[in-house]
């Protein structure tokens, strides 16, 4: 049998230790992280623990916007196919070029000059020719290249939305992952701690190895998730800097907090923007009336073309010179032209039927993020004013039946995960939302408040 005293000494490590343990987890003491999330104000984000960068300044996105625009490699070659885009109408709608000719033309002999000064067939020739198309093909050229000019600006600008998206998506996945793995890291804290009271109390006999071991287990599930999340945002910073056209072994970004950027508009006015400012739906236009265009040139093609020559020929002194004035007429021949016209027929229907395609694409793709932002919203409150604080009450509670002996570990543990995860849903909740959010910008060309 063990002395009183032993019996003293093991019941004051026994309370030692569950004073240990619930001033670990948060029962013994002050409210710390795990309660302060439980009081904070409705529509607020649980509060977590600082980030290992916490020092250096978050980058805000307007910014790494801004930075993009004038830095990111397809942005600026997209923008420079449309600038050269522009110079094609100046070609196509001008004169063909101008033909200059200089003759010579000998009589009894194949040398130059030969009969120059005793025949008068002898000459030198100075000439000039014109091609002339037929009045309206040439506007009608311009207007096919005006149009594929403000194709490329509009391809141009789905270029510089895209990659804004991208910007934005790699942006939201790193502020994900940073918050993601704060949590993580402080929750991570606490695990270890709660592994060690578990360690030292089934050293005094009062708890068994299964809580110590399942402690270690999620200890180091815990530290695979944060190297999990490391690697990830290595992947958006990667991303991030290929966009702003930094080095890679640049100082890495860091990101603002993710919030819940309201969705204010309504779908029928998004849907107008869509059809108004849609980049893609635009840039099909412009080939629809370029097929337009070039059916009109087609019909304008069975017209013949026309070519007009001068020359002078210049005979010896005692001999008059002769004049040569020369009119062509160029007939089209009706069988290819036919075939031409026809093929522009039906590629006008076609253009209009891709513009079609890409329109109700582009109306699909933002009713499907209405309804991931409208959803994802309202999780995002029932997280935050609901399932975070049942999350951590349950958790208190169930610290409360532990420290009576009315409740094992497993309990115990099961509920401090609950609340770690609450949380860590909570962060992809806000991630799916603003990502919705950001696909909409591009889809409809308006910057959500």
């Amino acid at each position: 049998m063990k002395s009183i005293s032993q019996f003293v000494a093991g019941a004051a490590a026994s309370r030692r230790s569950i004073f240990l343990v619930l001033a670990v987890l948060g029962i013994a003491s002050p409210p710390g992280p795990l309660r302060a999330a439980q009081q904070s104000p409705p529509d607020q984000a649980p509060a977590v623990a600082p980030m290992e960068h916490a020092t250096v300044a978050a980058t805000p996105l307007a910014v790494l916007i801004e930075e993009a625009e004038k830095n990111d490699p397809v942005i600026l070659v997209a923008t420079q196919a449309a600038r050269a885009a522009t110079h094609v109408a100046p070609q196509v709608t001008a004169l063909p070029d101008p033909q200059f000719t200089l003759q010579q033309f000998s009589v009894g002999s194949p040398r130059p000059f030969a009969g120059f000064s005793n025949s008068d067939f002898a000459y030198i020739g100075f000439g000039a020719s014109q091609e002339f198309p037929y009045p309206g093909k040439r506007q009608l050229r311009g207007a096919i290249a005006g149009r594929d000019a403000r194709a490329a600006m509009e391809s141009a600008e789905t270029a510089r939305r895209e990659e804004i998206e991208k910007l934005k998506a790699a942006y939201f996945r790193l502020a994900y992952l940073q918050q993601s793995t704060a949590i993580l890291e402080h929750h991570d804290i606490l695990m270890q701690q709660v592994a060690d009271i578990a360690e030292a109390r089934y050293r005094v006999g009062q708890g068994n190895q299964q809580d110590v071991l399942r402690a270690r287990l999620q200890h180091t599930k815990i530290l695979y998730d944060i190297s999990m999340n490391r690697q990830s945002a290595g992947d958006a910073q990667a991303e991030l800097k290929r966009i702003l056209r930094r080095s890679q072994d640049s100082t890495d970004v860091i990101a603002e907090p993710l919030g819940v950027t309201p969705l204010r508009h309504p779908a029928s006015e998004l849907f107008a923007l869509v059809r108004e400012q849609n980049s893609s739906v635009r840039e099909r236009g412009e080939m629809v009336r370029k097929s337009q265009a070039e059916v009109d040139l087609a019909r304008r093609e069975f017209r013949p073309d026309f070519g007009l020559s001068y020359m002078v020929q210049h005979t010896a002194s005692n001999y008059r010179d002769y004049y040569m004035l020369t009119f062509d007429v160029k007939f089209p021949r009706r069988k290819p032209r036919e075939a031409a016209l026809a093929e522009a027929t039906i590629n006008v229907e076609r253009a209009r039927q891709e513009q079609d395609a890409e329109l109700q694409q582009a109306l699909a793709g933002v009713q499907r993020q209405i309804v991931t932002a409208q959803t994802s919203e309202e999780q995002a409150r029932i997280y935050r004013e609901g399932l975070i604080p049942q999350a951590h009450a349950g958790y208190e509670a169930g610290m409360a039946t532990y420290q009576t002996g009315r409740q094992d570990f497993t309990a115990v543990l099961s509920s401090f995960l609950d609340v770690v995860q609450m949380e860590l849903e909570y962060q992809r909740t806000l991630l799916e939302h603003e990502m919705a959010i950001a696909r909409i910008e591009n889809l409809t060309g308006a910057a959500l408040p």
